[in-house]
């Protein structure tokens, strides 16, 4: 397969962010500049949005309630200009005015144990996704919630089990996920969640890993998706998006 794509990824501003590119498959390994996956939006800079751009982005999902959507007085101020020839979707993976799932996760999902029970709540929410995943138009397409960890997390976990990627690479995902908002929060004088130390960061990548392998033991996105209404057109779309090399 010679040597992986560097998933890293240096818009300005941008926080947790990560090509799924790179991921091993089953077959090969997820294709680079098809999707990535980060935190707020707001936190990019108008030169992070332009390179976001020249890396080939032309399409935005996010993932989180509209109450959760705009500036701060600590985001950058950034020209319309420089988000020109990208597309914003807000396709939330819940309803924020849920009595019964708020009182079970808090505002939003933080942890992999919620996420059967997100999933089993709202299946056309992720048919959703899925279906604007696919539709999207040539390109990078962007998956972002608040921290880029949990929501953005099942999301990720659903498309990548999808292309193939066993549960452990799904799992190292995700651990990156959780460590580079917990770098943020380092980094920020005012973190809006305390910063883990490396002995608790270290504790709680453990658990919450063993809590995702338990979820995807039992998790078939493909027959899931199905069940929500996808049809097998946009199942083989959204495979060919992630796996499929480029044609020459």
């Amino acid at each position: 397969m010679g040597n992986r794509p560097n998933r890293t990824v240096n818009w300005e501003g941008a926080a947790n962010a990560r090509d799924l590119g790179g991921i091993p498959a089953v077959s090969g390994y997820v294709q680079p500049g098809r999707v990535y996956r980060m935190g707020r939006s707001e936190w990019l800079t108008g030169r992070g949005w332009r390179q976001a751009h020249d890396a080939g982005v032309r399409t935005v999902v996010d993932l989180r309630n509209a109450a959760e959507i705009g500036r701060r007085d600590t985001d950058p101020v950034v020209p319309p200009a420089a988000v020109r020839g990208i597309r914003f979707l807000n396709l939330p993976t819940q309803e924020p005015d849920d009595p019964d799932f708020t009182a079970l996760t808090g505002p939003y999902m933080s942890s992999p144990r919620f996420y059967e029970e997100n999933l089993r709540r709202w299946p056309e929410k992720f048919a959703a996704i899925a279906q604007a995943v696919a539709d999207a138009p040539p390109g990078g397409v962007v998956l972002h919630c608040s921290a880029g960890r949990d929501r953005t997390g099942l999301v990720a976990a659903l498309l990548l089990d999808l292309a193939g990627v066993p549960p452990e690479g799904i799992a190292a995902d995700y651990r990156a996920a959780l460590a580079g908002i917990n770098d943020w929060h380092r980094r920020q004088p005012q973190p809006r969640e305390r910063p883990l130390d490396d002995a608790e960061l270290a504790g709680r990548a453990d658990a919450a890993e063993a809590e995702l392998l338990s979820f995807l033991r039992d998790l078939d996105a493909a027959a899931y998706l199905r069940s929500a209404g996808t049809g097998e057109e946009t199942l083989a779309r959204l495979r060919s998006r992630l796996l499929d090399s480029p044609s020459r």
